[in-house]
């Protein structure tokens, strides 16, 4: 048997060794030989690298059962610089891990040694080391690498995050719509810039830009059905302007959030419509670049419920709970469940907790155990002992 304490302690010191080194997505060199390395130690039967660029699979069997599932940790980091003052902040000034992803590796590493070394389970489990999932790339580059039919198949997927605000040891998920879509847009316009004294001598863009951007807001408030769920975020508006030149070149960038196709294409849509019309009565030209970065992400029911049943062997019972509403952030696992079936849910890491993408956040070790166990009961729940 696997000493449970014990096992806390190595994850601790693997999430804390990982904090300190975090890598870029597709940059994920050290952490993936890390991974693979203790993979290797805890006696897996394959473990292959490179997949997806930077991406490690761990693959474990037991017994005859011919079936197979698979866990997913997500590996990279963010460019933001650290804030924090532990003695395991990052090593690499200008990137941290602002959202826990080193300690999804750290659980998902405790789970498979915890399987490794007990068993308790009757077939095949793939375990998932993704890079890039911050900017939505790591999943489709391991399934175009031939993840799931050629090399590595599985019949479905499990996931985990963490959640600030969540306390320690509480689990959450939900059946149907958990995550949302992520749509990137880019409206560029363009006109005559010039003096700042003379603005009648050309037509700038900065007015228009400014005009541009609170009427996007008219998208979500008066042309979508109030009973859909949509936001769209204006979150850069940059010109070649300076102190005293009116600019002649406008961008505005920002992201979409929805849950279903049919409202991702009438954002689309209405955006085009806005910035033409925005344009047209200012004198300027608009040029609208709309591209899908994360698809929804759609909790399998029947798996969801088989996940509370093995969360009931982890947490206590009043500590577990149906997610009151869907996210409007975005998580490329979704990308697995084009493919099969699965399950992404969420663990506390803590009421004190700084937000995620936050320069002063730090994931909760406390909430390890918590996380390994359940990867474990996962596998014990959908491969049983005959």
């Amino acid at each position: 048997m696997v000493d449970l304490r014990s096992l806390e302690e190595d994850m601790t010191a693997w999430r804390r060794d990982l904090h300190a080194h975090p890598e870029f997505g597709f940059e994920e060199r050290r952490t993936a030989s890390f991974v693979a390395a203790k993979l290797r130690e805890f006696g897996f039967d394959d473990v292959a690298e490179r997949i997806g660029g930077t991406g490690v699979v761990g693959t474990l069997k037991r017994g005859g059962a011919n079936h197979s599932i698979a866990l997913r940790a997500d590996m990279d980091a963010l460019r933001i610089a650290e804030q924090g003052t532990m003695t395991y902040r990052s090593q690499d000034p200008g990137i941290m891990h602002a959202c826990g992803h080193d300690g999804h590796t750290a659980m998902l590493l405790g789970a498979a040694k915890l399987l490794a070394g007990e068993g308790g389970f009757d077939g095949t489990v793939r375990f998932i080391f993704q890079p890039a999932e911050e900017w939505g790339k790591g999943a489709l580059a391991m399934l175009e690498d031939g993840l799931m039919i050629e090399r590595f198949p599985f019949e479905e997927i499990y996931g985990l995050h963490n959640m600030p605000g969540l306390p320690v040891g509480h689990f959450e998920t939900r059946a149907g719509p958990i995550m949302s879509a992520e749509d990137n847009f880019e409206i560029v316009l363009k006109g005559v810039g010039g003096h700042a004294a003379r603005p009648h001598w050309g037509n700038e863009v900065l007015v228009a830009a400014c005009a541009l951007v609170t009427n996007l807001q008219t998208i979500v408030s008066r042309r979508l059905s109030p009973t859909d769920i949509g936001v769209v975020s204006v979150t850069e508006l940059i010109t070649d302007g300076t102190r005293n030149a009116l600019p002649g070149l406008a961008r505005i960038l920002g992201d979409a959030r929805s849950f279903r196709p049919a409202i991702s294409a009438e954002i689309e849509k209405q955006m085009r419509i806005i910035a033409e019309g925005t344009a047209l009565s200012y004198n300027v030209t608009a040029e609208v670049t709309y591209t899908r970065e994360f698809v929804p992400l759609l909790n399998d029911a029947a798996l969801v419920s088989d996940a509370f049943a093995a969360a009931r062997s982890v947490f206590e019972a009043d500590h577990i709970a149906t997610a009151p509403e869907p996210m409007t952030a975005s998580e490329d696992f979704a990308r697995f469940l084009d493919h099969v079936p699965g399950c992404f849910a969420f663990v506390g890491n803590g009421r004190e907790s700084a937000p995620l993408h936050n320069p002063n956040y730090d994931f909760n070790d406390a909430c390890l155990l918590f996380g390994a166990r359940f990867h474990a009961a996962i596998v014990r729940q959908r491969l049983p002992l005959a």
